[in-house]
């Protein structure tokens, strides 16, 4: 699982990413950070993976705290994922970095996907949208745009839904 917040324990880089998977190797702790984008923010750390993070990992920024979490995943490669926010702490440009290695971490394995940006849930295959606890529609992003219903354009007219999106 990788949360929106994500708890690191005043250790090492390392150390808290090898919870995923304790037995790993430091070869594939690094492949698994490198993987989440975080191989140039490790090269530059003084210490590199023996750099403590702190209490809750408050040496970090939201970002990288969330990416560490990525890397978990990255390196328990368990056949089912559950990403909840897991990129809203990222700027669109991290964003965009990360977005490709979730990709890859998510195919071939049930994922499921909570997020409140439509582009982190855009290429699902199936889409439920939940208003006060219940689901009002679901289907592909093509479909839900199509029907004009809770997702759909700003100003109500099908673009594809590229744009900003407004709730009926």
């Amino acid at each position: 699982m990788v949360a929106q917040d994500t708890y690191l324990f005043n250790d090492t880089l390392e150390a808290n990413v090898r919870l995923a998977r304790p037995d790993a190797t430091r070869e594939q702790v690094a492949r698994a950070l490198s993987r989440a984008a975080l191989a140039d923010f490790v090269a530059e750390l003084p210490e590199g993976l023996a750099t403590r993070v702190g209490e809750r990992g408050v040496q970090l920024s939201g970002g990288q705290r969330q990416r560490i979490s990525i890397a978990r995943a990255f390196l328990k490669n368990a056949p089912m994922l559950i990403l909840d926010e897991a990129t809203s702490h990222l700027d669109t440009l991290s964003e965009q970095a990360v977005r490709k290695a979730l990709d890859a971490l998510m195919a071939d394995r049930t994922t499921i996907v909570v997020a409140h940006r439509l582009s982190t849930v855009r290429a699902a295959d199936v889409i439920l949208v939940l208003r006060d606890g219940r689901v009002i529609e679901s289907g592909s992003h093509d479909a839900l745009i199509a029907q004009g219903g809770f997702l759909r354009p700003a100003g109500g007219a099908p673009d594809g839904g590229g744009g900003r999106l407004e709730a009926t």
